[in-house]
């Protein structure tokens, strides 16, 4: 895999037209994606009124696609040891203040059980870089561990997804029967100078073997792989279409595309220099204008926002073609824990949205959207190229429209406040109406029932 730097470079200095523009949004409605040279032009779209039009053709998008379900997550990191001295990141080996830990098998049990009072049932597990070998049995016993934990409801992690250091063939052969969902890892910057430069040691600074990862993950048993781009070290024009090049890529060779977009903004870390270099900054109407662009070009990928932004901002976002979300996070071993309140927060980065995980819900049902906890695809085996075969032409909503409000309804009987549970329990009886088979109707109308009665775990 090689980004041709030179040709984007290019095409991002060819100009463009409204005339143009409004022709690429068109083809976008078509949910067959976008052509790099279409995403130059939208990249360049400076004129409110075209903007607003990105906008509203990425709302669109998304809704064919995934209609109103915003799934929730939240990040586990169980070590914060790395070999890497990445400039932008708290957890570098060179940041000599921060206290490290790896967390005991004990100590996960008690993160998830805080993870799950907050109503979660998925989790991404995160970990610092060291030796392959070290690091794959600890996750590994770490995902046993975090999958064994039942709490007076019965509540339980449903799925694991993963974001750790790029694994050689052999790693990936190591963990392909574990269960898992998605395998992620961020290229942080596409522009290789600069990523280079952010590197300076340790086995991140290689950017080829970091580009191969997805070759070697497809190649060696992983079924769905995340990708994404850390905007604001390099021009986040460059880094959307470097995206979209990598996206193509992969699913040209593999018949596999990304199942999920990330895209984390730089924010400051504890003695993490690059992390306040703002000569590469993305303002907040240009990070909106990147998620859309996202959305429209690579329709079928789910696009994840973290806790880095603001309430404020996410809660205008979710309008652009956002389809999942991190909420209640913590991004240090330990966290759920200790909280947000201890003196001295050390995390990876500095987080904006701290709210709780319910006060997240409650905006999300106010806003029209479906909090969904869904896991139905994974364990189902609706992953990989089957998953893409549902997800690309926009039929995967008939199972998450249902899946999401089951989810909903046993957030709302089992953690959802009283304010909550009214707001939530108006939102099902509105999507029900809006579900368009009968028989898919009826039968999520029983299935809530048994919900109310006392089952869990329903899913299509």
């Amino acid at each position: 895999m090689a980004i041709n730097q030179k040709k984007i470079c290019e095409l991002l200095d060819t100009p463009s037209s409204k005339e143009r523009a409004r022709e690429i949004l068109a083809k976008a409605l078509e949910l067959k994606g976008l052509d790099i040279d279409e995403v130059a032009s939208l990249l360049n779209i400076g004129d409110p009124d075209l903007l607003q039009e990105l906008f509203d053709t990425a709302k669109k998008v998304k809704d064919e696609i995934y209609g109103k379900r915003l799934v929730l997550f939240t990040p586990l990191y169980i070590s914060n040891y790395c070999s890497n001295d990445c400039l932008y990141c708290g957890f570098r080996v060179n940041n000599k203040t921060i206290e490290r830990k790896e967390l005991t098998i004990d100590e996960i049990k008690e993160e998830t059980l805080t993870i799950l009072q907050q109503g979660h049932k998925r989790v991404l597990i995160l970990l610092g870089e060291t030796r392959e070998k070290d690091f794959l049995d600890y996750m590994i016993e770490a995902i046993d561990t975090v999958y064994s934990v039942r709490n007076e409801k019965g509540s339980y992690i449903r799925r694991i997804n993963i974001e750790i250091a790029p694994l050689s063939a052999g790693g990936f052969q190591k963990i392909k029967n574990v269960k898992l969902g998605t395998y992620t890892v961020f290229q942080e910057t596409y522009h290789k100078e600069t990523y280079h430069k952010v590197h300076p040691t340790g086995k991140k600074h290689d950017y080829d073997w970091r580009i191969e990862t997805m070759d070697r993950a497809l190649t060696n048993g992983m079924h769905d792989v995340g990708i994404g781009a850390l905007f604001g070290l390099y021009d986040y024009r460059f880094e959307v279409m470097a995206l979209l090049e990598h996206s193509k890529y992969l699913d040209k060779t593999y018949g596999v595309g990304p199942h999920t977009i990330s895209v984390p903004r730089l924010k400051p870390a504890d003695n993490a220099p690059a992390s306040i270099d703002t000569s590469h900054s993305v303002s907040d109407t240009d990070f909106k204008k990147l998620i859309a662009i996202i959305r429209c070009a690579v329709p079928y990928t789910g696009i994840i926002l973290s806790t880095r932004e603001s309430a404020k901002l996410r809660s205008e976002i979710f309008n652009l073609g956002v389809s999942q979300i991190s909420a209640g996070s913590v991004v240090k071993p330990g966290g759920y824990k200790q909280g947000l309140s201890s003196e001295v927060y050390q995390g990876q980065f500095s987080l904006n949205d701290t709210r709780k995980s319910g006060e997240v819900i409650k905006d999300i049902i106010q806003r029209g959207f479906i909090p969904s906890f869904c896991t139905a695809c994974y364990r189902l085996g609706r992953i990989g190229s089957d998953f893409m075969d549902l997800a690309k032409p926009g039929l995967i909503k008939t199972h998450c429209q249902p899946n999401g409000l089951m989810t909903l309804k046993e957030y709302l009987v089992d953690y959802a406040d009283n304010e909550t549970r009214v707001l939530g329990e108006e939102l099902i009886q509105r999507e029900l109406l809006e579900i368009p088979k009968d028989i898919v109707r009826r039968k999520t109308i029983e299935n809530l029932k048994k919900i109310e009665e006392g089952k869990r775990d329903i899913y299509f």
